[in-house]
């Protein structure tokens, strides 16, 4: 696997762009992403995300969650995968038990940390990096996870495209993000203030992956999942039955 210098949090960005002049620019973070840094958020994600898709309607335990990305996206031996927004690491484990080798990348040191402990696996490489635009080498992964990272990102088009561009010819993106319901709840927390998240459509999402085939789109409550393949017939890529691999979950 390609290597990757670890970058230090000590400014409201970890990428900057140099073409912006001394000391460069990047993304801002959201509330939400800064949240995110607090070591006292860390030690507690593990717990929430092992009953947060339950809280928000979908009868979900992490086992099933795991499961049906197994059913779609069959990750094999000695794959590359890089597992974007990993937080405590739960689809970096996912996949080094499938013997992939996994860039682990978050933007929060606090995150990672909390992430290798809870999965010491050294098929996972952990690197603190903003996917919103990234120094990682074009066409590089077989594969590329984002749980929940979509709605959490200051920019979500750029994280996708970013996502896209470092898949490989017929390569995986798996993606579980909370889909734009019209609900009060969600018209709150798109505040900046109130957290800055965002929750897209999922045409938008594909509109925003040009080059993308998606071969599976599953909703349960406000929760969805969606796999795309890069550039290929989906029916080559073994994905065309993901309503039958939900209904047998």
């Amino acid at each position: 696997m390609n290597p990757v210098s670890r970058s230090v949090q000590g400014q409201e960005n970890l990428n900057p762009d140099p073409s912006s002049g001394a000391g460069g620019s990047g993304p801002l973070l959201s509330a939400a992403q800064r949240s995110n840094l607090l070591p006292l958020t860390a030690a507690g994600y593990a717990w929430w995300r092992a009953r947060s898709l339950r809280s928000l309607g979908a009868d979900f335990t992490l086992e099933r969650e795991a499961a049906l990305f197994r059913a779609l996206c069959r990750p094999q031996a000695g794959q590359d995968w890089l597992d974007v927004g990993t937080s405590a690491g739960f689809y970096a484990g996912v996949l080094a038990r499938a013997d992939c080798r996994v860039l682990a990348v978050d933007l929060s040191a606090p995150m990672l940390r909390e992430g290798a402990k809870r999965e010491p696996d050294a098929r996972i490489d952990w690197a603190q990096l903003n996917m919103e635009r990234s120094d990682l080498p074009p066409a590089s992964f077989d594969g590329v996870t984002v749980g929940a990272t979509l709605n959490e990102t200051r920019g979500p088009a750029a994280l996708l495209a970013e996502c896209a561009r470092v898949l490989r010819p017929g390569g995986q993106l798996w993606l579980m993000y909370l889909r734009r319901t019209g609900g009060p709840l969600q018209a709150v927390f798109e505040r900046p203030k109130a957290g800055g998240l965002n929750f897209p459509d999922p045409a938008w999402v594909g509109r925003h992956l040009p080059g993308l085939i998606r071969t599976d789109g599953l909703s349960a409550g406000a929760v969805q999942f969606e796999r795309y393949v890069k550039g290929t017939d989906p029916q080559g890529a073994h994905g065309a039955a993901g309503r039958g691999v939900w209904e047998t979950l």
